[in-house]
């Protein structure tokens, strides 16, 4: 509930042109939520999950994806690390990356994965092109920030792309990387 509330700095970067949760509704989200993990009623594919570190089990952000459009098996993921701290470490280049392969994986259905983000959120924007995703658009002056005018950027990565980037895995080559 903490990092979910309101007023949180990470939310200055994570769509800050959409309207937040009340804390209310925070509140009811999250006991949602913990009802069906109590339940075993979690969605599968899942469709949000925690980054927790590793070593500590400590919360760090979480990964979740939408519908763009159903019809077409066309899909946005994102990515939230809360704590500024954490930003430019390579934890959400781990993140993504694995829940990119998720994605992949668990719905063979689809054949793109997009990112929306918007031209404020330049560790965003890295982030997407350090894994490989492709700027598929640029909506000039879609978004308003503090009452700033700003792009709203996608990037997009197709099935082959990241199979022929990846072909044993994004998790293999993270374990690769950590024994050499």
């Amino acid at each position: 509930m903490y990092w979910t509330s309101p007023g949180r700095y990470w939310q200055t970067f994570d769509g800050p042109y959409y309207p937040r949760r009340s804390k209310e509704e925070v509140i009811e989200q999250v006991e949602a939520h913990y009802e069906k993990v109590s339940n075993g009623t979690l969605e599968s594919p899942r469709t949000r999950l925690a980054i927790a570190d590793k070593r500590t089990d400590k919360l760090l952000g979480n990964v979740g994806w939408y519908w763009e459009s159903k019809q077409t098996n066309w899909l946005c993921a994102g990515i939230a690390i809360f704590d500024p701290k954490f930003w430019g470490d390579g934890r959400g280049y781990e993140a993504f990356g694995l829940w990119t392969d998720y994605l992949f994986q668990a719905m063979p259905e689809i054949v793109r994965v997009d990112l929306r983000t918007w031209s404020g959120n330049f560790g965003m924007m890295k982030l997407a092109e350090k894994l490989g995703y492709t700027k598929e658009a640029c909506f000039r002056k879609a978004r308003i920030v503090d009452g700033n005018y700003y792009d709203s950027i996608g990037f997009g990565v197709l099935r082959e792309e990241w199979e022929a980037w990846h072909p044993e895995g994004f998790q293999k080559e993270l374990v690769d990387e950590a024994s050499s």
